[in-house]
């Protein structure tokens, strides 16, 4: 019994010794791959950079073909509008 008493607490003292140098180990080996992840969100964010021009040159083409289109169908509504109007008034009168 007296023998458990001594070998137990210098079991536990190496077994937690132990656990520390894993645990630095562990510690060390995550350090350097969130460093490498930053680099890499680094560069990610550095090729979105450079797409960000040719986005906005797409994005305002984009808006003016959407507003030439927009005016094109707004003058054939208008236009076709007008025409029906038109005949609907002259069988309006041809009716009277």
């Amino acid at each position: 019994m007296e023998f458990l008493a001594s070998f137990l607490p210098i079991l536990l003292y190496v077994v937690a010794i132990v656990l520390l140098v894993v645990l630095i180990v562990l510690g060390i080996k995550l350090i350097k791959v969130v460093d490498k992840v930053d680099g890499l969100v680094v560069n990610v964010e550095e090729k979105i950079n450079t797409f960000d021009g040719a986005l906005s040159v797409m994005k305002s083409a984009a808006d003016g073909i959407s507003s030439l289109s927009d005016t094109v169908v707004y003058t054939v509504t208008t236009a076709v509008s007008k025409l029906i109007n038109k005949f609907t008034k002259n069988k309006e009168d041809y009716y009277e």
